[in-house]
């Protein structure tokens, strides 16, 4: 339900925005997330996976425009994300914070905008949203999560009469990730040629249970993949939360690694068995997005469509590939936010450029609809990052990063609800460990506690310096400009007498 402040935020959008410049100059735009593809598994980041399994079509749009290195999720989990990227806000403002909240249907979003503006819009894949696409001239999505082999879509010119929420789809034989590739490039043929485009498209993989293609399967079969220096990470300077947290590689069953779990390993052989086959299946699933970025680039080139076609990849959050023995996401460790983001435009976009500015996944509507020449409407928290993409250097821009997880001790891992602020330098984690009444979240609530890191000194997070005396001054530092950031993206729980006590409690401490 929306509050009155978002209420008044979205009241202004009545009418289509004026554009700015010509419909025959305007860009198409064709915007591509995977699900839980972590920045370490695009070859353009040259991570230690980027030799095991290059990902040479996703790195073209790096070396035909630009890589953007510090691109971080609001809120990492994919409901959430989803609907920060379509609406530039944060969860507290569009009210999706957890896996359990849907999009409202009558807010205005990216889509809407474009759409009122003369582009034609597409969305096809994975949607997640639960309730039916807005804005969408055309949708195909795949019902809920989706399935890796003969998914099930919905469409939005389907005959059975049903609500979307209730829609069980039509299945469509063959591989997930081809499908969506398959009917995007369909949809880009068959558009309405007189008007520019905006299309997003959806990729049900990386997502849990990884599945590759049969042509991928077993590519890396014979392969040991380099493991992270921290795979054996034993927590020590860490709070009581990795007490209970159910994301080391030990809780893989028996569907995520396609074998059944042997007994009797140690702690330490279990993290290195199961790493090895995990990492197979994921980046076969990668091994299978890149092939088909590769058929809509190609398509774009034989059609003439790549100088005038903003291209975007990135993923709704990040992922642990094993990083301190986990998986999955939700924390505010850097694999878990980083999200990989590269764009090439030709007309704007000088090739093998990169950017190392922070940039979040609400700035991705305004953005887009700055290239777009809309004018960016005043409810959208995002900043268009445009000019960082078109290289400006002197561009006054932010400096540190608000983050904040609302869903505590979820079902599938029991993380605990936290928020934090990331500059350049420092990484402040408050893990509060309160449920708050969200949807998704649960009791127990846990002590709150803290977590410093030195992200010059400690990349890999792994010495947890809260209670070091020597950082006394700069996390009080910290924790002021917390605050700040707070009150600017209007945060702040009202009426949470649960949180007002945390904050009264523990926030200075």
């Amino acid at each position: 339900m929306l509050n009155k402040k978002s209420l008044t935020l979205f009241s202004s959008v009545i009418v289509a925005t004026p554009f700015l410049y010509g419909q025959n100059q305007r860009p198409n735009i064709i915007y591509i997330m995977s699900d839980d593809h972590a920045a370490a598994a695009v070859s353009a980041y040259g991570s230690r996976l980027s030799e095991v399994l290059p990902t040479p079509n996703i790195d073209r749009l790096y070396h035909e425009g630009i890589r953007f290195n510090n691109c971080f999720a609001t809120n990492s989990i994919s409901t959430p994300s989803r609907a920060c990227i379509l609406t530039g806000q944060y969860s507290n403002v569009n009210n999706v914070f957890t896996l359990s909240d849907k999009l409202n249907p009558s807010i205005p979003t990216l889509a809407t905008l474009l759409q009122q503006n003369g582009y034609s819009t597409a969305i096809i894949g994975k949607w997640h949203l639960v309730t039916e696409p807005q804005g969408f001239d055309y949708y195909s999505c795949l019902v809920g999560q989706g399935t890796y082999y003969n998914p099930r879509f919905i469409e939005k010119d389907r005959i059975d009469s049903l609500e979307f929420e209730a829609s069980k789809g039509k299945v469509y034989n063959g591989y997930c990730t081809d499908l969506v590739a398959n009917k995007t490039i369909k949809w880009i043929d068959n558009r309405d040629k007189s008007r520019p485009f905006f299309i997003m498209c959806h990729f049900k993989a990386p997502h849990r249970p990884w599945q590759p293609a049969e042509r991928f399967k077993h590519i890396l079969d014979s392969v040991t993949i380099p493991e992270p220096t921290n795979l054996l990470d034993t927590y020590d300077t860490r709070g009581h939360y990795t007490d209970t947290l159910e994301m080391s590689l030990e809780y893989m069953n028996e569907t995520d690694l396609k074998t059944p779990v042997p007994t009797g390993m140690t702690r330490d052989e279990h993290r290195k068995w199961a790493y090895q086959l995990y990492m197979r299946d994921y980046l076969g699933c990668v091994a299978g997005i890149d092939d088909n970025v590769g058929k809509i680039l190609s398509y774009l080139k034989e059609n003439g469509l790549d100088s005038n076609t903003i291209v975007i990849y990135t993923s709704d959050q990040g992922f642990f590939l094993g990083e301190h023995g986990w998986f999955d996401k939700r924390l505010m460790q850097e694999e878990s936010i980083r999200m990989p983001l590269l764009m090439r435009y030709p007309k704007e976009i000088n090739p093998d450029s990169q950017d190392s500015r922070f940039v979040l996944n609400i700035d991705f509507a305004p953005t887009l609809l700055d290239f777009a020449g809309i004018k960016i409407p005043d409810w959208m928290q995002g900043e268009s990052f445009k000019k960082i993409a078109n290289g400006e250097e002197k561009l006054k821009w932010r400096d540190a990063i608000y983050y904040r997880y609302w869903m505590h001790n979820d079902f599938w891992h029991r993380s605990v609800a936290n928020l934090g602020i990331r500059t350049d330098r420092y990484k402040l984690i408050f893990y509060y460990g309160a449920p708050l009444e969200k949807k998704g979240a649960r009791e127990p609530s846990l002590t709150p506690e803290w977590e410093l890191y030195d992200l010059k000194n400690d990349p890999m997070e792994m010495n947890n310096l809260y209670n070091n005396p020597l950082y006394k001054e700069q996390i009080l530092k910290l924790k002021k400009e917390l605050l700040k950031l707070r009150e600017k993206y209007n945060d702040i729980d009202t009426g949470s007498k649960d949180m007002e006590r945390i904050m009264n409690e523990y926030f200075w401490k």
